[in-house]
């Protein structure tokens, strides 16, 4: 599981840069070395499934009593075409082909899809919103199953570890989660071979049962999931939304498009991933046939004895990586939400001196370990929360069909039948186990339902209260064109050096400056307007970086342009804009930056709940210098007041 996001910091070693570098090193590198490198980013969550989505299917049909045959063959052969309609036709074949210049994931297919949206723009914004909501909510869960789903492998080597797995589970989260400070560029490169072993062993230890039992392989026949379905009418939802864990992460193959290419991440699928999950979960069934039913951990039970320990250690290291792939995954979607203006700026650590995609955000970190320890803690078990698992990832697959229907009518230009003749069999099979997923709200799916409403209401919350303090600063600032007139008209006091104002609003005077000739009566010889844009494009060409409009010999407006995908870097991008003119040199130049207080007024537009939401999340937001990587000491804070 990851998104859209929702690129992962794992693949860093591959893509520096944040995936940029990697397109401009695919030619040194061979297809079959990315191809690796995604299957230990990409396919990490969706890999460690085996673990439990088949015993929780056998569980949701038959409770405590063996199930027969046929209904393992039901089983099978929902899991089997899930995986082939899901993530081979829908995710492989046809979502990787709607990029956002290479990229993608939820909030790179919401961006793209806003490009020739008119009307439909704020819906479809309205659903990036939500996708990556949901995204967070099913990130508190994948580490938690995940990780505790292996650990409870121990119970097959002996009983004795039976009290011990919600300790061990907690020890290995806490220090996966407190490593994150330092990076994961040193580690990141045997991601990919620990990942690749697991899928081969995956795919030996479900050969070997296979071929007790290759009846199995009737499963293949579609036939079996539609009679299950009919003849266990009562539980087929409840069966279907555990099957659903099977596919969970197939949203990390679009997410981490960017980072390694269309190409190695198809061959890794279907040269290793696909067969291997297939070939495991027909071994697995074809255990708990011949062995009556009366199996709790087929994965780990179906090895031999000497081989339990060793499976159980390389599972909790499959665990481990795809849990790490959602964290950085959740850095990187957090970071494309504040360059998209749908959450406030966050402090962001970069954690490699060459690899800009490699960061740490500790606010998002330490939400991400909080939420997963109460799970942990709360749940008790992989079984129990599986009930709380998969919901968002249905969900979020729903937001996927959704804008990818705009994306084919509206921005491909094709008619709007053909693309609902294209999106809608994958809209009602999202929505068909969206429905499934449902009837595990009152058993824990309210969890990831929870966190993702409470985040959309923040970024709803976020994006309002900018606009309208936007506005409300409008109507009280002075229009810059008339104060620069003025000033060039009436001269103040000047000093040597260049000024750098940074606003959000580049037709109006700043409050930095107004704040500055109020108090200090002087100006510097060179004045420079600085707005930093934003774009829903994830790079902007170096050529594009920067634009420098003069206003007189005292003002000039300059604006920076950063893609969603990049960290804005002022003083770099200040360089460019030598070979416009500007001979820009940082240690002769001051950074004006003006600090805003907020009151609540009584005259609000938005409500006082609201009002209180969105001063909380601009006094948690990071500095502007910091964020904007501008030296400290070339900064100057101006306080201002503003009511709401």
């Amino acid at each position: 599981m990851h998104t859209d996001a929702e690129g992962s910091a794992d693949a860093d070693h591959l893509a520096a840069n944040g995936g940029r570098e990697t397109h401009s090193t695919k030619s040194s590198q061979s297809t079959a070395a990315l191809a690796l490198g995604a299957v230990g980013v990409v396919y990490g969550d969706i890999g460690t499934s085996p673990i439990y989505a088949l015993r929780e299917a056998t569980r949701a049909v038959a409770g405590d009593r063996p199930p027969t045959e046929a209904e393992m063959l039901g089983i099978l052969s929902i899991i089997v075409w899930s995986l082939t309609l899901i993530v081979s036709i829908k995710y492989v074949l046809f979502v990787l082909r709607a990029d956002n210049n290479n990229e993608g994931g939820t909030l790179s297919l919401m961006a793209l899809a806003r490009r020739d949206a008119g009307s439909y723009a704020p819906a479809i914004l309205l659903l990036g919103m939500v996708g990556a909501a949901l995204f967070f909510g099913d990130a508190i869960i994948t580490p938690a199953i995940s990780v505790l789903s292996a650990v409870e492998g121990l119970e097959v080597v002996t009983p004795a570890f039976s009290e011990y797995v919600i300790a061990i589970t907690l020890a290995i989260l806490l220090t996966l989660f407190a490593v994150q400070r330092f990076g994961t560029a040193r580690v990141a490169s045997v991601f990919g071979p620990i990942t690749a072993t697991w899928f081969v062993t995956l795919g030996a230890s479900g050969a070997v049962e296979l071929a007790e039992y290759p009846a199995v392989l009737a499963a293949l026949d579609p036939s079996y999931a539609v009679l299950f379905m009919i003849d266990h009418s009562g539980v087929a939802l409840v069966v279907m939304g555990a099957a659903f864990l099977a596919v969970t992460g197939a949203e990390a193959i679009y997410a981490d498009l960017g980072h390694f290419g269309r190409r190695p991440i198809v061959l890794a699928w279907f040269a290793l991933v696909f067969p291997a999950l297939l070939i495991n979960y027909f071994g697995q069934g074809a255990y708990v046939i011949s062995h009556g039913g009366v199996v709790e951990q087929p994965l780990f039970q179906m090895v031999p004895q000497w081989a339990t320990l060793p499976m159980v250690i390389l599972a909790t290291m499959a665990t481990v990586i795809a849990s790490q792939a959602v964290i950085t995954g959740a850095y990187s979607l957090t970071r494309q939400a504040i360059q998209l203006q749908l959450l406030p700026r966050l402090e962001v650590q970069h954690t490699s001196e060459t690899q800009s995609g490699q960061i740490y955000m500790p606010q998002v970190n330490l939400l991400l370990l909080i939420g997963v320890v109460i799970l942990v803690a709360e749940f008790g078990s992989s079984g129990a929360l599986a009930s709380a698992y998969g919901i968002s990832v249905a969900g979020e697959m729903v937001v996927t069909a959704l804008l990818l229907f705009f994306v084919v009518w509206r921005t491909w230009r094709r008619s709007v039948w053909l693309a609902a003749l294209l999106i809608t069999p994958f809209l009602l099979l999202d929505l068909t186990f969206l429905w499934a997923n449902a009837q595990k709200i009152g058993d824990g799916g309210w969890v990831s339902i929870a966190v993702a409403a409470v985040l959309t209401v923040m970024m709803v919350t976020w994006r309002k209260g900018s606009r309208l303090l936007f506005r409300k600063t409008r109507k009280s600032e002075v229009p810059l064109a008339l104060l620069t007139d003025n000033l060039a008209a009436k001269r103040p006091t000047l000093v040597s050096g260049t000024a750098v104002f940074l606003t959000s609003d580049p037709e109006s005077a700043p409050t930095a400056l107004m704040h500055s000739l109020k108090h200090y009566h002087v100006l510097h010889e060179k004045n420079a307007i600085l707005t930093v844009e934003m774009t829903e494009e994830p790079y902007v060409a170096e050529h594009r970086r920067a634009k420098i409009t003069e206003i007189n010999d005292l003002f000039m407006r300059v604006v920076l342009r950063f893609g969603y995908m990049e960290q804005p870097n002022v003083p770099k991008a200040l360089a460019v804009c030598r070979k416009q003119g500007w001979k820009f040199d940082i240690m002769s130049t001051s950074f004006f930056v003006s600090r805003r207080s907020l009151r609540i007024s009584r005259r609000s537009l938005m409500p006082r709940w609201q009002d209180k939401l969105f001063m909380a999340l601009a006094r948690n937001a990071s500095d502007a210098s910091a964020y904007f990587q501008i030296p400290t000491g070339r900064v100057v804070e101006i306080g201002t007041q503003v009511t709401l």
